[in-house]
This record gives structure tokens, C-alpha cells and sequence, in this order.
């Protein structure tokens, strides 16, 4: 996972360094019906609030860009249905998802996440976490096997396989103020520790593509022991 997370950083920060860099026009969008349903898990308050700070000194910097607030940060751990603008939750039937997910989570256990450092993409910035073990990983395997053998709607790995348990913090809205000042900060953090905490509760959510608090509703809630 870190290879993985290396790389896309270092190809990230060339690209932003060279200006080929992407923003979100979609972001202040009041058009934007884009909707999705996903298994996600939330960071503790301790790791949150050192990510804000983060984001803080950032945001010094640069004010315009799309910082994310504390109730909106996620680990992803599948994105189920891709948003897309046409999705309607009132037209899948809830439980019967609910019962698969519960099939699927039936012999997880909780574990660790540490969230250690960052990297980024040409269009966000992402607090990189490590799972301690691979049930994270065996997790993941699982939900897509029995979906995928399912006649419910979904769409896993269509837009690409996930593979880490990022964080997206940062979105870029605008072009970049100090492409030079934004890179030394981002390499200053490059591996610094966020903290870490257990992760032994999933939500299972309809969500925007940003996952806002006001347009995030979570279904059903899972405990892992």
C-alpha cells in the first residue's frame, strides 16, 4: 500500500508542480444531483481534528481551494452504487442491501487503521491510511464477491479497483495560489502522524460525491467486534 501511495504522490506533485492540475467545477454547483450509496467508515475525533490542522495551515495558504470540515472526513471502504446524477435511493430496496451487507460483515473483526502522512492526485489532496492486518483488504474481496453474484445494483471497481483506505481532505475548486509554497507544505507533511484509531463501526450511506454532512444520510449502521 505504500508503494502505491508513493507513487501516486510523486506523480501527483509532478503534475501540479508542471500546472497539470485539475479542478472541480461541480463543488459550489447547486446542479449537482449526483447521488451514490456507499460503506464507509469515519475517523475518530483525535484524528480529525490533527487532519483540521493541517488543513489549517493550507488554507493559510491558500483559502479558495475545498477543504473538507470534520464532519465530512471518511475512509471509503466500498463505494457500492458510483454517484451519478439519475440515482434515486427510493428506487432500490434498502434492507434487502442492508441483509447483504450484514452476510458480508458477518465474520469481520475490527482493526487498526493508522493514518500516517500524505499523498495526492492531480485534482485532491488525501491523508494516507495503513491497516494494521489484511482484514481490511479480505473485507473488501468479500462485499465484492457477494455483489457481484447478486442482482442488486451496483457498481464496484467500475471507476477503479480500491485498493488503500485514503482519506480525501482537500479538493481543488480553484487554480493554485503559490504552486511552489503549496508543495513545500505538502512535503513537510508527507509523513507525519495523524494518528490512529479502531475501526469497529461501518455506516452504510446515500451520499453526494463529496459525502457533505446535508446531503449524506446513513441507512444502517454496522458494528464489527
Amino acid at each position: 500500500m505504500k508503494t502505491i501511495y508513493d507513487n501516486l504522490y510523486s506523480d501527483s506533485v509532478r503534475a501540479i508542480r508542471s500546472g497539470e492540475y485539475t479542478t472541480d467545477t461541480m463543488i459550489d454547483s447547486p446542479n449537482d444531483t449526483r447521488r451514490g450509496i456507499s460503506l464507509i467508515f469515519r475517523p475518530s475525533s483525535a484524528v480529525r481534528k490533527e487532519i483540521s490542522r493541517f488543513l489549517y495551515t493550507l488554507q493559510q495558504l491558500d483559502p479558495n481551494q475545498y477543504y473538507y470540515p470534520e464532519s465530512d472526513m471518511h475512509v471509503t471502504i466500498l463505494s457500492i452504487v458510483s454517484c451519478y446524477p439519475e440515482f434515486n435511493v427510493a428506487s432500490i430496496d434498502i434492507p434487502v442491501y442492508i441483509n447483504l451487507l450484514q452476510k458480508a460483515l458477518s465474520g469481520a473483526k475490527g482493526f487498526t487503521l493508522h493514518f500516517r502522512g500524505l499523498t495526492a492526485s492531480p485534482s485532491c489532496v488525501m491523508i494516507r491510511g495503513f491497516p494494521e492486518n489484511t482484514i481490511l483488504n479480505d473485507l473488501r474481496n468479500t462485499l465484492r464477491s457477494i455483489f457481484k453474484t447478486s442482482s442488486l445494483e451496483h457498481s464496484i471497481d467500475k471507476r477503479y479497483e480500491l485498493q488503500t483506505a485514503h482519506s480525501t481532505v482537500l479538493r481543488f475548486k480553484e487554480r493554485l495560489f503559490d504552486i511552489p509554497k503549496f508543495l513545500e507544505t505538502l512535503e513537510s507533511y508527507k509523513d507525519f502522524y495523524f494518528g490512529s484509531c479502531t475501526v469497529d463501526s461501518l455506516e452504510f450511506v446515500v451520499n453526494d460525491w463529496y459525502l457533505r454532512e446535508r446531503n449524506t444520510e446513513k441507512l444502517f449502521g454496522f458494528t464489527l467486534p
